[in-house]
């Protein structure tokens, strides 16, 4: 099948060192592809190439003839815009549906009206998301389209893209998001992209023969120059040309071992243990707190004893920060008791990284200033060491916070955090602007970690990989507790935490994170869309074609399947699980729609 756009040949340089080197992507119609690589490797610079929105040095671009391609930012550009419908309206073509606009406005919980100026991060994110939506476009540029977005978004966003027909390509640090949504990837690595025909699940194992291969080619290159200085150094003089030649081969070999760009190191992540605290760390009995009419909290009581990972999961406004501060002692509770045990000794990482100031260099945030060394524990580092266990150069130890990356910054408070002896940790979105990489070694350091942690998150797979007991809201100041982590609580819970009916999402009333409601449309004005009438109609059959091929593969792995070929056993079950997922999904989604259709009915 020819693509629909096709680039090859990419090369851009940025201050004198190659960013992108014969860099390729190609999409053909309906497919879907995830761009992944570390922080910094350019991974947002070569979906704006593909956009045309950045010239490179070189290249070689196609665009089918009258394909449509719609490209979603980072940070958006709402510049001339009075109203978010206004924004979402003017990414409209000629022909497209107009109502879909504001269709999507009333999914992405938007009334339309909000000033540009004035609207959160979350809500920028959703007016972004409608504009590029809104056109069913034949390729969609996604660059990290769950920023600043909440579960109930996030999932709803999934069930959308999945009824789309248009080619995607996607960059994403949410594993489940692009594990859901890939059926091919592209790994831009050292300037250079490879790519897999298979989604995003099957990637980190294919990275890591990848790099495992490289590792043995660099020690045969090494062994081979060892060898070629020996003859040189020892070896007796025959025919002088051809001395010349193997000495010529050997600066050959020398130079290409001088220019390979091998695989950049890993975060090397610790963190210092303060002494063992109480039993008990933190006992609520009948917590309650509310902003005005608004609950956040009605009637809790929780016990968290030492070692616990508590995950608190919710919708924006929900009251999870609120949460997080009266059973951290931080905020005195309306009515009810929070006790906190004995020797606590708490480090709190910040999802807003407030405690950052833009003007300090990079090197005085973790040492304080006036110093070279940083206490780790109890024991004095170096700032440059430390600086490099995290990916820092040295030449960045005086750059100030304010001239770093997202993911910079969040490396540097997840430093500062570590530096600090403590028996608790209270992380609030620490995930934000991390690389898969990174997320995997914090993930690893918490699973070592002795204390106890208390996690904010709306990464479902980081959840799911971290914590031993899932907290949801249930809304109205309602929080229920679940063994296990976001997909454990799934299951026990029969539906996540966008199943509910969603009304638009306003501003919290106040700054303390209280939720805000507001009223929901009148369902006599509401009607079905296209997509959902397809949906609502298409997915049964879907869910039977999945456990149709559950069935098969239930009955291999039943057999001797194992016995005779282990990584087809593993597939069968990694396939199984997936399935699974999907079938709740596209259960889960058509429930809403069928739910939606009797209500409009009535």
């Amino acid at each position: 099948m020819a693509p629909l756009l096709h680039l090859r040949d990419v090369a851009l340089t940025f201050g004198g060192q190659p960013l992108l080197e014969a860099a390729e992507i190609s999409v053909s119609a309906g497919e879907r592809v995830c761009l992944v690589g570390r922080n910094g490797s350019g991974k947002s610079t070569l979906l704006k190439i593909a956009a045309g929105l950045v010239e490179p040095d070189k290249a070689v671009r196609f665009v089918q003839p009258g394909c449509t391609v719609r490209y979603l930012p980072q940070e958006p550009d709402f510049t001339g815009y009075k109203t978010s419908l206004a924004y979402v309206e003017a990414g409209l073509g000629p022909g497209d549906d107009a109502y879909r606009a504001q269709y999507l406005i009333d999914e992405l919980g938007l009334t339309g009206e909000e000033d540009p100026a004035t609207m959160s991060g979350g809500e920028a994110r959703r007016a972004a998301l409608a504009r590029v939506l809104a056109p069913e476009p034949d390729i969609l540029l996604l660059d990290e389209p769950t920023n600043h977005l909440d579960l109930p978004v996030i999932e709803w966003l999934e069930q959308e893209l999945k009824s789309l027909r248009s080619a995607m390509v996607l960059i994403s640090h949410d594993r489940r998001f692009l594990t859901t949504l890939s059926r091919a990837t592209i790994w831009l690595d050292r300037g250079l992209t490879r790519r897999m025909d298979k989604g995003f699940g099957e990637f980190e194992a294919w990275r890591d023969e990848v790099l495992a291969q490289e590792e043995v080619d660099r020690h045969k290159l090494d062994r081979k120059i060892a060898r070629e200085e020996d003859w040189l150094r020892y070896g007796v003089s025959a025919r002088r040309t051809r001395n010349q030649r193997r000495l010529g081969e050997l600066h050959g070999l020398r130079e290409q071992r001088r220019t390979a760009r091998f695989a950049v190191g890993s975060v090397k992540l610790e963190a210092s243990e303060a002494q063992t605290s109480g039993k008990l760390v933190i006992e609520a009995v009948n917590v309650a707190k509310a902003y005005g009419s608004n609950v956040v909290i009605k009637d809790l009581s929780l016990r968290v004893a030492r070692g616990d990972r508590i995950g608190i999961v919710g919708p924006n406004g929900a009251g999870k920060t609120t949460l997080i501060n009266l059973l951290t002692g931080q905020l005195a509770p309306d009515s009810g008791t929070v006790k906190l045990g004995v020797s606590l000794e708490m480090v709190t990482l910040d999802q807003r990284r407030e405690s950052l100031d833009p003007a300090i260099p990079l090197g005085d945030a973790l040492t304080g200033g006036g110093s070279d060394q940083v206490m780790v524990g109890d024991t004095p580092r170096h700032v440059i060491a430390y600086m490099k266990d995290f990916l820092f150069q040295p030449l960045q130890r005086r750059t100030p916070i304010g001239a770093l990356s997202g993911g910079e910054r969040g490396r540097l408070m997840i430093a500062r955090a570590l530096a600090k002896p403590s028996n608790m940790l209270v992380l609030d979105e620490p995930t934000n602007d991390l690389d898969l990489e990174t997320l995997d070694l914090l993930q690893e350091l918490l699973a070592d970690y002795k204390g106890t942690v208390l996690l904010v998150s709306h990464d479902r797979d980081f959840i799911d990989r971290v914590v031993s007991a899932t907290l949801i809201s249930d809304g109205d100041g309602v929080w229920t507790e679940f063994a296990g982590g976001y997909t454990d609580m799934l299951a026990q819970r029969g539906r996540g935490v966008g199943a509910k009916v969603r009304a638009p999402v306003g501003k919290a009333q106040s700054a303390e994170d209280a939720p805000t409601i507001a009223a929901a449309a009148p369902m006599a004005k509401r009607k079905l869309s296209f997509n959902e009438k397809h949906a609502l109609e298409t997915l049964p059959g879907k869910i039977e074609v999945l456990q149709a091929e559950a069935a098969k593969l239930n009955a291999a792995v039943a057999g001797d399947l194992y016995t005779r070929d282990p990584k087809l056993f593993a597939k069968a079950t990694t396939r199984l699980e997936q399935i699974s997922r999907e079938i709740a999904g596209f259960e889960e989604r058509w429930m809403e729609l069928e739910t939606l259709r009797e209500d409009i009915g009535a």
